[in-house]
Parts: structure tokens; sequence; C-alpha cells
């Protein structure tokens, strides 16, 4: 089975302020979560259509999140909350980009990052970590979804560019077999690096902060 991975940019505080938030939101925030709810509703009819239950409604595990806790004893609750908190992430953040399909993504990626490691780049930039890193620090702890997907990574966006150079450097030493998915990994940190550093610069209303990756 493949899997499908996206990214998008938001400000972390955006996506933060909704979770614990009880209800406790600004006009705006309210209208967007009206949306929020919309998207969790029609996400858990297209899975009640494929005839997957997760045991916890998408729905519910977003209250959960809106209540600050996520602690559904179901075995697929990580499924569920995961799923929950994209859509949140979704609806604060640009509109979403593709970046790749792999058949077994941490397995290729792990391979990558070795060979990444062996040519110099440090473990800290390795893909793997921010591709599968969770949400960033000071969101609440997520259970894992079952079989590991969805999943959240994200990338702080004044870490797109020293990433895209290690890995720049790295291109021509890593096996041949490597290289075009490298590239594409390049190609996206670039790009995101020019727009967040034209933003910050010239946009004052600009708070974007984190690239945040989905992985379905």
């Amino acid at each position: 089975m493949s899997h499908n991975i996206a990214y998008s940019t938001a400000d972390k505080a955006d996506v933060l302020a909704y979770l614990g938030s009880a209800g406790d939101l600004t006009a705006d925030q309210r209208r967007c979560l009206a949306g929020i709810r919309a998207y969790a509703d029609a996400r858990q009819a297209d899975l009640d259509r494929q005839g997957v239950d997760w045991g916890l409604p998408i729905g519910e595990a977003l209250d959960h999140l809106l209540a600050g806790r996520a602690d559904s004893p179901a075995e697929c609750a990580g499924n569920a909350y995961h799923a929950a908190l994209q859509i949140i992430i979704d609806r604060n953040a640009s509109d979403p980009s593709h970046l790749a399909t792999w058949s077994k993504p941490s397995t290729f990626l792990g391979l990558l990052g070795e060979e990444l490691r062996r040519a110099g780049v440090p473990s800290a930039l390795l893909p793997m970590d921010f591709l599968f890193a969770g949400p960033p620090t000071g969101f609440p702890h997520l259970p894992h979804s079952l079989d590991g997907y969805p999943a959240i990574g994200h990338l702080p966006l004044d870490q797109a560019k020293p990433t895209a150079d290690a890995y720049r450097t790295a291109l021509p030493l890593v096996p041949e077999e490597f290289r075009h998915d490298l590239e594409l990994l390049v190609k996206m940190l670039d790009f995101e690096h020019e727009e967040w550093a034209y933003a910050t610069k010239n946009l004052d209303w600009y708070t974007q902060d984190t690239l945040f990756f989905s992985l379905v």
C-alpha cells in the first residue's frame, strides 16, 4: 500500500489556539471551527462508506482535542486524533502541496537517512526526524496511529535552508537510486525557505513559522 506525503505552512500558535480551548475562541476562530467540524464530519462519512471503524469518530476526537485531552481507550484512537488534528492544521495553513508517494516511506526514508548520515548530514536534519516528528513541542501527546498512518510531521521554517543546503552538499555522495527523491526534498525546502524569507521581510501580517507534513 502506498502512502502520500503532503505539506503546508502555518503559524503553530494558530493551531494550538484550538487545543484545550474548551470553546474559548475568538469570533474568527469560531467561524473556522465550524468549517473544521464540517471537514471532520465529511472525513468520518468517507470512512463509514469504506466500512472503516476506528472506534472513535473523528468528530468526537476533535471534541477531545478541544477539551485538551487525547485519552480514548479505543484501539485506533490514535488514527482519529491524528485525523482531527490534521484537519485543524489544514484549516489554519496554506493550501497543501504534494511531496511524494512512497510504498514504504519509513523504510525508504530510513535508508536515505543512513546514506545522508554517511555523507556527513547531522542527525538532527535527517528526513525521518521531521517527516515523522509528530506535532511540535507544546502540542498534546497523541497515541500512535495503528499501523503508523495517518501521521503528522513538522519542521520549523527557519530550518528549511540549512536542511536543504546539507542535502545539496550530500547529493553527489549518495547512491544514484536515492538522488531523485533527495532532489524532491531539496526543491521543496528551497521553495519554502524562499517564500518564508520573502514574507517575513515584506509582509508585516505574516507569522507562519512551521512546515507541517501529512502522511496518509
